[in-house]
């Protein structure tokens, strides 16, 4: 196999998080793009090939039904434990509506194999990261959200997920126009020892 070194360092030196609110509103990303964003991901290391990662993509009226959800369950949870913030609880009904996808991230836990959870959860990671770099080549903002509800147990089955599993976050999709922004990283030196 061949590649050109330079482009995938490039790449992945050019990944960056772009937030929903710098996406153009109106404009959506074609389905294709997704897919193939999908269909890298599935490409992510996973110990014993156990592909622990599940996917949920909300467009056009499904970004509501997200939005409505998440609300709704946020609401719930948060007035139980006297937690509660209209603010808050406002986002997470308007904000979805800033992205042209929403794709919901989750571990799917394996019963048979028994892979430890951060083995799983590090195999999603890097079905994320795949997704990232992905649309950073077709011209794609993303980001990669985990607050909201991504913590709650009470949201879990609204994603297909069971108990053993865990929601990871929200990745958000949409069109941008203007340049990424240069990026900002210690040097690796910093960080890293050699012994020989």
């Amino acid at each position: 196999m061949e590649f050109d070194f330079e482009q995938i360092n490039n790449l992945i030196q050019s990944r960056r998080s772009v937030f929903p609110k710098d996406y153009v509103q109106g404009k959506a990303v074609d389905d294709r793009i997704v897919n193939q964003i999908l269909e890298n991901a599935n490409w992510a290391p996973t110990h014993k090939l156990t592909e622990p990662w599940r996917f949920v993509v909300f467009s056009g009226n499904g970004l509501k039904k997200l939005a409505n959800f998440q609300g709704e369950c946020y609401k719930t949870v948060t007035t139980k434990d006297g937690t509660f913030k209209e603010e808050r609880y406002k986002n997470l009904l308007t904000k979805p509506m800033q992205s042209s996808h929403i794709i919901a991230v989750g571990m799917k836990r394996d019963t048979e194999n028994r892979i430890r959870e951060v083995e799983e959860v590090g195999a999603v990671f890097c079905a994320i990261q795949n997704m990232h770099l992905t649309a950073t080549a077709y011209g794609v903002g993303c980001y990669l959200s985990t607050g909201g509800i991504t913590y709650f147990d009470e949201a879990k089955s609204f994603f297909g997920l069971g108990e053993e599993d865990r929601l990871i976050g929200f990745l958000n999709l949409g069109v941008i126009e203007s340049e990424l922004k240069p990026g900002k990283r210690k040097p690796i030196d910093e960080k890293v020892e050699w012994i020989n």
